[in-house]
């Protein structure tokens, strides 16, 4: 039985590593032949997305060690790793607005996308799932906390507000407590609430854990490279194709970023693992509103750009704050079915359609 399950473990990996290799070659190609930027664009995406799938991967076979808050946890952080790349790398090229709406729809991405698509493919597959609550309505309570972390910054500094003026000041104390916050949840979230049927479901080991770090280490560093090659192009590509600056960030950044929720995340629902499905997606959204967005906005004050700030548009905030309250509503019971999935895309959905008709990526 254990044989045959790293034969597959061995298979899947092989499946990944290749296509995450032969997507990269083919970027390479294209960046360094010359040609166009959507082609660029659209293969350094495809690359970027490959290589997460890959960090996904490994990071799976490490969690077979781990229960699923640990292995949330780390998956999540490795998984925000191209996301990071691209983040620093745009904002390097003054891409502020992009960053920040990438950012923000990351989170929406997947605490209303991804999981809601695992809660219908899981719903659809095995009828009402059930996940532990006590870590889940934790994970729920910080993310309203990562919108309050946003939304009072952009009161507090707009005109005739006490702070106007002081958006960068206000972003860096806010920063601050941030990741204080962050660091005080992390044991919690390791912890997880493993309920009886995810460890009777426990599953064997596959891939020897030197293997798994070897794989991270290399899709790390090849998702870094990719990572650049996406952002070069990433200006002149959506010029040409007329979206805005905003559709950019909020939709197709922030979910070519997210590749390894999207796909991780969806399929442990689909093998009727949905403490380890909510954990990975819900962490994911915390560690982005907890510990890379304050991050980033430390590091922009020493990269030579625009600093990137905590103050966003009414729409990004209003957005935020139904993605949380509605995510909150839906998990605080412990239980999903596919309407509740259906629910969270269409909110995604109409989300992503407020931002279509905006002003076109400049070249």
């Amino acid at each position: 039985m254990t044989s045959n399950f790293i034969a597959v473990a061995g298979r899947k990996a092989l499946v990944t590593g290749g296509a995450a290799i032969v997507a990269t070659l083919i970027a390479i190609v294209l960046r360094f032949g010359g040609a166009g930027d959507i082609a660029v664009f659209v293969a350094s995406a495809v690359a970027l997305a490959t290589l997460a799938s890959l960090v996904g991967e490994a990071t799976d076979q490490l969690g077979t060690r781990l229960g699923p808050g640990a292995t949330g946890v780390v998956q999540s952080a490795l998984g925000n790793l191209p996301e990071l790349f691209i983040s620093v790398f745009a904002l390097r090229a003054g891409l502020v607005v992009v960053v920040q709406t990438a950012l923000i729809g990351s989170i929406l991405a997947n605490s209303l996308l991804v999981l809601g698509l695992a809660f219908a493919v899981g719903g659809l597959r095995h009828g009402t799932q059930k996940f532990g609550t006590e870590t889940t309505r934790m994970t729920a309570m910080l993310l309203v906390l990562s919108v309050a972390s946003i939304a009072i910054p952009t009161i507090a500094t707009a005109p005739g507000a006490p702070d106007f003026g002081h958006a960068r000041d206000l972003s860096i104390v806010t920063a601050v407590v941030l990741l204080c916050v962050f660091v005080t949840s992390v044991p919690i979230a390791i912890k997880g609430n493993l309920g009886p049927a995810r460890e009777e479901g426990k599953r064997e080991i596959g891939w020897p854990l030197p293997t798994s770090v070897i794989v991270l280490a290399a899709a790390g560093v090849g998702a870094a490279f990719v990572s650049d090659w996406f952002v070069e192009a990433l200006r002149p590509a959506m010029a040409s194709l007329r979206l805005s600056e905003e559709f950019v960030g909020l939709v197709i950044v922030a979910i070519a970023g997210n590749a390894v929720e999207n796909v991780v995340g969806i399929t442990a629902a689909a093998r009727n693992e949905s403490d380890l499905a909510v954990s990975l997606i819900l962490n994911s959204s915390l560690q982005i509103a907890l510990l890379l967005i304050p991050v980033l906005v430390l590091v922009s004050m020493f990269l030579g750009g625009p600093m990137l700030t905590l103050v966003a548009s009414p729409l990004l905030i209003a957005a935020l704050g139904l993605a949380a309250i509605l995510a909150a509503l839906i998990v605080s019971d412990g239980e999903s079915n596919y309407v509740e999935g259906f629910a969270l895309v269409g909110l995604y959905i109409i989300i992503a359609g407020s931002v279509w008709f905006g002003p076109p990526l400049s070249p």
